[in-house]
């Protein structure tokens, strides 16, 4: 049996998958969250400290999901509840015996703010002027703020995750098996993504390195433009009309869905540098071969 991991947050898409993948990989998983059975609750900080002590790797994904309108008290609520959760997994661990080895927290792509002008990296300067960029530099200053001696912190920079039975593909794969799967927008926004077997695998590559710590962004390093997405979406899915949607039906309909149209409409533009300077090889670095995986 190999090492303890702590995945808090671990009841969404991306925790599911982890814990499951661990598992298999013959890990003892333990998660915490809000509420569910066999999940070790935020609010127990005793029991929350146990769950990290002698822990191998604690990951953090836990928050609000963004699926909601960037109303003011939205805001506060996605900031707020990414803040809170990291705070309680900073005390836990500054409270426990055996610290682990390596403490991965979430963090957000768009921290560099929405320019298309250049691939994003590690280097990059931050933009706080977009909400998503302001929510993840918060969040990574909750995670920074915490320092500990043998205890590597890793800020997981994460794009757009794809993989199967949720996430942000789902409502992409419907609108194009109903023949609306066409340029949205100006079909120019870049989209950067990542396969989530790549996300898993990134993060056993990382908790190998031992001199590794600080940003990193999780990220194919062949970001597409939307109007390539769904072209390639089209053609996986083998259905050659896809109406297109100009931003202003975008617009409208996330507006009735009670979502952000910026989440569609602005660019995502980011490079795997430190990962790829690492040596990090890609499972799935091209966004056919991603979705091929995926939906065959």
């Amino acid at each position: 049996m190999k090492g303890k991991v702590v995945i808090a947050g671990g009841t969404g898409f991306i925790g599911r998958y982890l814990a499951d993948r661990f598992k298999r990989d013959a890990y003892t998983v333990v998660i915490v969250g809000r509420s569910g059975r066999e999940v070790v609750p935020f609010q127990d900080k005793e029991a929350l400290m146990h769950a990290v002590d002698g822990a191998e790797m604690v990951i953090n994904l836990a928050g609000k999901p963004i699926t909601s309108r960037f109303t003011e008290q939205n805001k506060k609520e996605l900031i707020d509840s990414r803040i809170e959760t990291t705070q309680a997994v900073g005390d836990a661990i500054s409270s426990c015996s055996n610290k682990p080895r390596v403490w991965f927290n979430a963090s957000g792509a768009h921290i560099y703010g929405t320019g298309d002008d250049v691939a994003h990296t590690e280097e990059s300067p931050e933009d706080h002027c977009f909400f998503l960029a302001h929510m993840a530099a918060e969040w990574e200053r909750a995670f920074f703020n915490y320092a500990y001696t043998g205890v590597r912190q890793i800020a997981l920079r994460i794009s757009i995750v794809l993989g199967e039975n949720g996430g942000v593909l789902e409502p992409f794969v419907q609108l194009t098996k109903w023949c609306l799967g066409g340029t949205q927008g100006s079909g120019e926004q870049w989209f950067s993504w990542i396969h989530i077997d790549d996300f898993y695998r990134s993060l056993i590559f990382l908790n190998e390195r031992a001199g590794f710590s600080g940003p990193v962004n999780l990220c194919s390093p062949h970001p597409v433009r939307n109007k390539e997405l769904m072209r390639t979406l089209r053609q996986v899915l083998h259905r050659p009309i896809g109406l297109p949607a100009p931003a202003f039906a975008i617009r409208i309909g996330t507006s009735v869905m009670g979502i952000e149209s910026d989440l569609i409409l602005k660019s995502l533009y980011v490079h795997p540098a430190r990962l790829q300077q690492e040596g990090f090889r890609f499972a799935y670095p091209d966004i056919r071969s991603a979705l091929l995986e995926i939906l065959s």
